[in-house]
């Protein structure tokens, strides 16, 4: 068993894996950037030391840094959480290099199902069906025209060794091509560090169906729960379910099967999941994540099974611990989970809203459990993914598990950012959503979001007087804290935070001319140049916050007058960038 594991990640998924370490009685580094300095995970964590940098570039996804802090650390595994580097089978095979425990599958595993292109191809060894679409990178904006020609539009542009929705784009003719092309590439790059892509055929209106399974080194692979996370805004999911409801009759064992053969013929070991679409009777294999996934927990729910710490003994050597048969049987109930993001979806917009959460309650009771990232006084990057943290509801069916997360929601407060909770509520209280007539698109293209509105509050001035304040101070790179009990205004306290302005709220009232920023972020793209003409709707500039792409329309028709920003430009929420007279 390891003695102590490093965690190289950040936000909710690396306080998790830290809770579970702590109860095994293993120590635990964590790491992290300049602006999560004083981050949860860095709280928690056993040891901390720094990354430097900001952006994941930086940080998080700078290999060199990461493996210099095991050497120093003295760590003997590393968990990679998810997203980053946690499905880079060079980080794996540079850590399995050192001597050190990498808490994942095999880095060839990860290279054969990591790939999704190679991915199809394992599943078609293990006999599951795929959507129709290609088995080698395309390169070019033509090639994916001729597979839109050949298979019909519209066809998904997707990142090849991703995952989650990023760098996925969907393109209706033509003419959309070499746009989607080059911004699932940027997407793909910045969130995973590769910009290969590969394109399938956009099935009409299937559901989001998957597959939980570990397995381990002596070659034993069980699947543990189906889980459904049809409910989705921009291919990334918003709730998911286990065990996936409403499934024709021996469908769900039928996908475990054929994720287990999956999972078997590349030889797979630790936690991993096997993605597939579901519709009218039939599954298609997507993609396997090789890796924990953000919806675990509902999986946890309805079993009882630490997935982390069966990953964590997996990893040491050890045997499952249960058979698929004894895996079965623990099965009961149904839980549902809400991703809480930071997000304003108010006309079902769902623009990133990074800034600093003023106050956080979370709901309690009977089945609820809340898996979080951050606390108050935290500041939500515009860097980093806006994952808040996540609400698991476990009940004793469907309808119960629905009346329970509603109750919950209804009980949590967040202030100083936008979150998706009002669309959440929206959806859970929806005929459809009840009766499982939803699916992936349902959420963009049938949910009426129009009168859902997310406003941010203030937070309370901080109280006068002697207050604790926690000092952090590094030496070599390593974190040490100093606690002080100091005057609220005087001393080496550090200055109390600000509420900050609401951000990604969209702009209302009378058309102006002026194209404002929603939120704070890094201009990707200036489409637009002085003297063009453009329409109402028209795209005028690329905006990227927390790993997503917002395209700003002209809200009047008229000439640009005025551009004020250039790619590369960091700008703020409220920002001018540009105008139309």
């Amino acid at each position: 068993m390891p003695k102590k594991i490093l965690i190289a990640n950040r936000g909710e998924i690396a306080v998790r894996v830290i809770r579970t370490a702590r109860e095994m009685g293993i120590a635990t580094v964590a790491v992290y950037s300049e602006l999560d300095r004083n981050a949860l995970h860095v709280r928690l964590a056993d040891e901390a030391y720094a990354l430097g940098g900001e952006t994941a570039a930086q940080s998080y996804l700078n290999t060199d840094a990461i493996l210099n802090v095991i050497r120093t650390s003295g760590a003997d595994a590393v968990h990679p959480g998810y997203g980053f580097f946690s499905e880079n089978a060079d980080f794996a095979q540079a850590i399995t290099d050192m001597g050190v425990a990498f808490i994942g599958p095999p880095p060839a595993a990860i290279v054969e199902m990591g790939d999704k292109v190679s991915s199809r191809k394992a599943a078609l060894r293990g006999g599951a069906p795929i959507v129709p679409g290609t088995t080698e990178f395309v390169h070019t904006a033509d090639e994916i025209v001729a597979f839109g020609k050949e298979n019909g539009w519209p066809v998904a542009i997707k990142a090849a060794f991703g995952g989650g929705g990023r760098g996925m784009k969907v393109v209706k003719d033509a003419a959309s091509v070499q746009e989607a092309m080059d911004s699932a590439k940027r997407e793909s790059k910045a969130f995973f560090g590769r910009d290969e892509i590969y394109v399938e055929r956009y099935l009409t209106w299937p559901r989001h169906v998957e597959v939980q399974l570990v397995g381990d080194k002596h070659g034993n692979v069980v699947w543990v729960s189906t889980r459904d996370c049809s409910a989705q805004r921009r291919h990334q999911k918003l709730i998911e379910e286990a065990p996936a409801p409403a499934l024709p009759a021996g469908v769900e064992d039928a996908m475990g099967e054929a994720a287990v053969k999956a999972a078997r013929a590349v030889g797979y070991y630790n936690a991993g999941t096997v993605e597939f679409i579901y519709q009218d009777g039939d599954f298609f294999f997507l993609e396997m994540n090789t890796r924990l996934q953000v919806e675990h927990p509902v999986s946890e729910a309805i079993t009882g099974i630490d997935l982390v710490e069966w990953q964590i003994r997996v990893a040491d050597g050890e045997k499952l611990p249960m058979t698929q048969s004894e895996v079965n049987a623990l099965r009961r109930g149904h839980a549902i989970e809400i991703r809480i993001n930071a997000e304003n979806p108010a006309g079902g917009k769902f623009l990133p809203s990074p800034g600093t959460i003023s106050a956080l309650k979370t709901p309690d009771g009977f089945g609820v459990r809340f898996d979080g990232g951050y606390e108050a006084g935290d500041t939500i990057s515009q860097y980093y993914d806006n994952l808040v943290g996540k609400l698991i509801v476990w009940g004793k069916d469907r309808p119960s598990a629905i009346a329970r997360t509603i109750r919950a929601l209804e009980e949590m407060k967040v202030e100083g950012v936008h979150t998706t909770i009002p669309a959440d509520l929206a959806i859970l209280r929806h005929p459809d959503f009840a009766a499982m007539q939803h699916s992936t698109k349902w959420v963009e293209e049938k949910l009426d979001l129009s009168n859902v509105s997310s406003n941010v509050a203030p937070g309370e001035p901080p109280a006068a007087g002697l207050v604790e304040r926690t000092t952090t101070v590094e030496v070599n790179g390593k974190r040490f804290e100093v606690r002080a009990w100091v005057p609220e205004s005087g001393g080496t306290a550090a200055a109390p935070r600000r509420a900050p302005r609401a951000s990604g709220a969209a702009t209302g009232g009378a058309a102006t001319g002026d194209v404002v920023a929603p939120m704070q972020g890094t201009i990707v793209k200036v489409l637009v140049e002085v003297g063009q003409e453009v329409k109402v709707g028209d795209a005028v500039v690329v905006l990227e916050a927390m790993k997503m792409e917002n395209q700003l329309q002209a809200d009047k028709a008229g000439t640009v007058s005025a551009v004020k920003v250039k790619a590369g430009d960091k700008v703020g929420s409220g920002d001018v960038l540009v105008v139309v007279s």
